[in-house]
């Protein structure tokens, strides 16, 4: 295992951006076009092949290290998220962090019959009461890279008997992470896993799994798929499966090979590689005199430098504005003389 640069990824600009959207590795981009190609010719395969889907689900599992079962398939962390929220007696307590992703916020507000709280992510495990439903959290925040205090969440949590939703978008690939300790996950695969927009797996506990109800389900929610392809469901998957979505399956022929180079590459490997980066980078912020938002994540905000993201584009260098900050995220694609570049723009 280790990283793999030249032969996956050709990036034509500095790119620093994988908080926004990761690099397709070659091999994705390829799996697309090969299916594109089938659906313009109207070859038998052209329409998608719920084998590479599945190969999908099973890598991914394996990579947030839980049995194939427990993972749903879908297009966005918002929907998967929606049938989390739609499952909520009404007047139950919702806790999250102050300024948490909106996609894992807005589907419990726009209820509008739910009790809504927010806490600071430093106190969110000391916020957990008897009253509390569930608790909602990125793990890392996306606006600027800080890591949650995930073991006294999940043990507050415990405690008062309610459930965990962590949203893993801004987590899984690059730090190693265990599904199988929360009641459900979410994660968008198009960022740190490398897959194509459309893609996004959700994970329900055994204990959690008749807390939802499969609304979106269709004919994919079915126990026996291909002979419930007409009239009402007959019985409900049995599993996880229950609450998959209809695949896109660009995405996901896309997203089998992007799974399969992560595996390749491992998360350690990746986690060395990426943190080494964003250290080296708050080491030359502090050179410079900036002040970056603590942390050891690859996602690195300075506080006040939004306006400097313009230039950074002008240069080639991509990153994003996000919440007032300047946001640089480093991955496996990227390298020291990266670094070094932003350094020297923004030194002026």
């Amino acid at each position: 295992m280790g990283i793999i640069t030249g032969a996956e990824f050709a990036p034509t600009s500095t790119y620093l951006n994988t908080a926004s959207c990761g690099l397709l590795p070659a091999r994705a981009v390829e799996a697309i076009q090969a299916l594109a190609a089938e659906n313009g010719a109207g070859r038998r395969g052209g329409a998608g092949d719920f084998g590479i889907v599945e190969e999908a689900r099973a890598a991914y599992a394996r990579i947030v290290g839980v049995p194939h079962a427990r993972v749903a398939y879908g297009g966005s962390v918002a929907v998967h998220t929606g049938l989390i929220a739609a499952a909520q007696r009404p007047g139950a307590e919702i806790l999250f962090p102050e300024g948490d992703f909106s996609s894992i916020i807005n589907p419990f507000v726009v209820r509008g019959d739910l009790k809504i709280r927010f806490a600071p992510l430093d106190e969110l495990a000391e916020e957990i009461r008897p009253t509390t439903a569930l608790v909602v959290y990125s793990g890392v925040q996306s606006a600027d890279g800080r890591v949650a205090d995930d073991a006294a969440v999940r043990a507050a949590a415990a405690a008062h008997g309610a459930r965990t939703l962590n949203d893993a978008t801004q987590t899984v690939g690059w730090l190693p992470f265990d599904a199988g300790l929360y009641d459900y996950t979410v994660t968008g695969a198009f960022k740190w896993l490398l897959c194509p927009r459309g893609t996004s797996f959700l994970t329900v506990s055994e204990e959690a799994q008749e807390s939802l109800v499969p609304l979106h389900g269709g004919w994919l929610a079915s126990a026996d798929t291909w002979d419930s392809i007409y009239g009402p469901l007959p019985e409900p998957g049995p599993d996880a499966h229950r609450y998959d979505e209809p695949p896109a399956f660009l995405a996901y022929h896309g997203a089998a090979q992007a799974l399969g180079y992560v595996e390749e590459t491992g998360v350690a490997a990746v986690h060395a590689h990426d943190t080494a980066l964003a250290a080296r980078y708050r080491a030359g912020l502090a050179d410079l005199g900036h002040a970056p938002v603590p942390g050891t994540s690859p996602i690195v905000s300075v506080p006040g430098l939004a306006d400097r993201e313009p230039e950074l584009s002008r240069a080639g260098i991509i990153t994003s504005a996000r919440a007032g900050h300047l946001r640089a995220s480093f991955h496996l694609y990227n390298t020291e003389a990266d670094v070094d570049r932003i350094l020297d723009v923004l030194s002026g």
